[in-house]
């Protein structure tokens, strides 16, 4: 992969997690998880069709694609956190992100999508505001990495995530 390949895929970086993570620290990424919705909005209030429907690379996601696949994985790491919480070390239900992005309602005007993510982010931060510091040690099981995943390190994970392709968007803005 070319240098500016790779910078278009993973505009920000890599994700790579901490070993551990300081009450700041996790603070910090909840506080990036909180204010990702009105970024978005702000970006994309004056996107135009064709802008939606631009790739923000050749071979990747077009601008919709984005939009309506962030709010469908922020949901599920929702859900994986509440299993997780409510359950010891669950095995949570794996998903296929390309075939979600795919399903008819991601044709739709992306608003739907951002709308849903505004709603989405408020129950899930307040969630993430409340868990105990002891919860955040909690780990679920991902069938297909077959590896445990502690909470505090999903945290950051959708942290980084939310601004990855915040990125994305950023790079159709600009063509």
């Amino acid at each position: 992969m070319s240098n500016s390949d790779e910078r278009l895929r993973y505009p920000i970086g890599k994700f790579t997690a901490q070993e551990s993570y300081t009450p700041q620290e996790l603070q910090q990424c909840i506080d990036r998880i909180e204010a990702l919705p009105a970024k978005i909005e702000a970006l994309i209030k004056n996107f135009s069709a064709v802008q939606l429907d631009t790739p923000y690379r050749e071979g990747g996601w077009t601008a919709r694609q984005v939009l309506h696949h962030i709010p469908d994985s922020h949901m599920n790491a929702y859900i994986r956190i509440k299993w997780t919480l409510t359950e010891d070390t669950p095995t949570i239900k794996a998903y296929d992100e390309k075939l979600w992005a795919e399903t008819p309602e991601t044709k739709l005007d992306p608003v739907i999508s951002v709308n849903f993510l505004k709603a989405l982010h408020v129950k899930w931060v307040a969630m993430l505001r409340l868990i105990k510091p002891e919860d955040l040690m909690r780990e679920f099981f991902h069938p297909e990495s077959k590896k445990h995943v502690r909470l505090d390190r999903l945290i950051a994970l959708y942290a980084w995530h939310g601004e990855h392709h915040l990125g994305h968007l950023e790079i159709v803005a600009k063509k």
